[in-house]
């Protein structure tokens, strides 16, 4: 009995350390992959709801299809989507230093259209934009930014709407910033690649977005 007892016990203790040596592996290789994907560079979108993809997936907004554009050349980058739905130029300034924990190497600034259509005073618009790049390039001086210019309806008058999409390139004159011109150029104002409201892009609409932007990212990839 002691011996037939002793055996059984060795069976159990086998197959139980059999069992561990996957779980073991399992973890090794999440772990392995985790400090992989960490050691690639950083492309941080910084936004509003149109980088955050209001009404659709994030995936297919145009960050989430940079991210699957990168990932299929095997590029040595990483996307994060710091978009956040009904975000001023003031409270992205606010909660940029969450942000600035690790250093990206490109940073896409993509603000202010909700300003625009409040009708915030035009002198606090740029005032935040240019904070917000500056604090990035003191904290990060070799960062890579890119200002996404945007055009806002003629809600709040002629004079207002110029002197707003004249805003962008203004800001990336007196800041050394790579400009992209209007960011949602061939899809503002078409109801077919806008969702009802008529100012946020469909999933059609954001591929339209992505084929605009990525020739400004790849050039830096």
């Amino acid at each position: 009995m002691n011996y037939k007892f002793s055996l059984y016990l060795i069976i159990i203790l086998f197959s139980f350390s059999c069992n561990q040596k996957p779980a073991d592996t399992n973890l090794n290789k999440a772990e392995h992959q985790s400090e992989e994907i960490n050691s690639k560079k950083l492309i941080l979108f910084f936004g509003n709801s149109l980088s955050a993809g209001y009404g659709i997936d994030a995936e297919d907004a145009f960050p989430g299809l940079v991210a699957q554009r990168i990932d299929s050349l095997g590029l040595d980058y990483r996307v994060v989507n710091g978009g956040l739905s009904g975000e001023t130029t003031a409270s992205g300034l606010s909660r940029l230093d969450w942000f600035l924990e690790e250093e990206p190497a490109i940073f896409v600034l993509e603000l202010g259209g909700n300003d625009g259509l409040r009708g915030i005073p035009l002198t606090e618009t740029k005032k935040n934009l240019k904070g917000i790049i500056q604090a990035v390039r003191t904290k990060y001086p070799e960062t890579t930014i890119l200002l996404a210019g945007m055009q806002i309806p003629p809600n709040m008058g002629p004079e207002y709407t110029r002197e707003f999409r004249e805003l962008y390139p203004s800001v990336a004159e007196e800041e050394n910033v790579i400009l992209i011109p209007f960011l949602l150029e061939g899809v503002a104002g078409d109801p077919d690649l806008n969702l009802p409201d008529g100012i946020h892009p469909t999933e059609e609409g954001h591929l339209i977005v992505f084929e605009t932007i990525w020739p400004y990212l790849e050039k830096l990839l």
